[in-house]
């Protein structure tokens, strides 16, 4: 009786973790739901299907192989079963061997570790995988964290992490940096004054300015996720705007948006949406930005590495190259292109640095 009990204890405790992998993957934790959750907050749902197969199938054989143990002795379970059992066993090992080798780092770290956080956003995703390759080239290993960008700014304020690459200056993320400003350092931009926030057309729409807006798209601009710092502006805008009143913002998720831009183009139709400079769809679609007189979706920003006190000291090498770290809006958005024509993050980003060889070499000269 109390072996039952055991096991269905630890049967009930391995489900309650498996189901909890997703939410506990929104703080840091590494695994599957760092997949699921990086696939539901870019709309690529292909991905969070394949990642979420991947656990339920984890959790049934587990679930299985739990139930089986707890069968009583007077309840012994077929030869067939048996067989079955260990095989499955077998199996899932072997799965954890391979995945565990193509997961770790191939070139043995001579210089140490360095931890780089980032949030699940096109610019960060890239910024962060191609400083990151740099420094392994370097001989560093890289452990990358997906956090929500206000947990990235604090695990870099209090030395949890090394740096990030994600700090949208001086307006984005103006409050998080005000609340940490002395604790962490500031290296600068590595894309200066061309990261924008705005409204966007395509260029065959007979429009220049917010302010020669008056019904086109069914007075709708199609937005993004709610809470996003784009959504505010825009609703900021429209009641700055006289010639906006009675325009709404539609707001649901960033792949939503795209999708009725492609549309949209497709079929020649009238569409504003809310944009912002370093992503893809500027190097896919003919765009432009609609003049903003008011200044009410801010000016151009910044885009920030930001270290963590005491790395300068600690790995100077690697300090020193994410303090080097400069490229531009076009160099981000051609890797964001290739990504989403199909092509392997990794792959993506290997390929523009054997491409700009020059350019990376300045970060890493002495």
């Amino acid at each position: 009786m109390a072996k039952e009990n055991i096991f269905a204890g630890i049967n009930q405790t391995i489900m309650l973790t498996l189901s909890m992998v997703v939410i506990a993957s929104m703080i840091g934790t590494p695994g599957l739901g760092e997949g699921v959750l990086a696939a539901v907050q870019r709309s690529e749902v292909g991905n969070g299907f394949v990642y979420g197969i991947g656990i339920v199938v984890l959790a049934i054989i587990v679930d299985r192989f739990t139930q089986a143990m707890n069968h009583s002795r007077q309840e012994k379970l077929p030869k067939k079963t048996k067989i079955i059992l260990t095989i499955i066993i077998l199996l899932v090992a072997i799965l954890g061997s391979i995945l565990g080798h193509m997961f770790s780092d191939d070139k043995e770290a001579n210089k140490g570790t360095i931890k780089l956080a980032y949030a699940q956003q096109d610019d960060q995703i890239v910024s962060t995988n191609v400083i990151a390759q740099v420094l392994e080239e370097q001989g560093y290993k890289v452990d990358t964290t997906s956090l929500d960008i206000p947990v990235t700014w604090e695990a870099v304020s209090k030395g949890e992490v090394d740096a990030m690459t994600g700090a949208w200056l001086p307006i984005t993320h103006g409050a998080e940096y005000k609340k940490v400003k002395d604790d962490i350092d500031n290296l600068g931009p590595h894309i200066d004054k061309e990261a924008k926030l705005g409204l966007v057309v395509p260029k065959y729409m007979d429009v220049n300015s917010i302010e020669d807006l008056n019904n086109q798209a069914n007075k709708k601009i199609t937005g993004i996720e709610p809470g996003a710092e784009i959504v505010d502006a825009t609703n900021e805008t429209l009641k700055a705007y006289p010639n906006l009143k009675g325009w709404e913002q539609i707001n649901s998720s960033t792949g939503a948006m795209n999708a009725e831009l492609k549309r949209a183009i497709k079929n020649k139709d009238d569409i504003i949406i809310t944009g912002w400079n370093r992503y893809w769809i500027f190097q896919r679609y003919d765009l432009k930005y609609l003049d903003d007189p008011k200044g009410s979706m801010g000016k151009a920003e910044s885009i920030n590495t930001i270290a963590r006190k005491g790395l300068k000291e600690d790995e100077p090498e690697a300090y020193r190259i994410l303090d080097n770290f400069k490229w531009s809006v076009k160099d981000m958005e051609s890797i964001m292109l290739e990504i989403e024509n199909g092509k392997d993050p990794e792959k993506a980003t290997k390929e523009w640095i054997d491409n700009n060889r020059d350019k990376v070499d300045k970060w890493t000269e002495k």
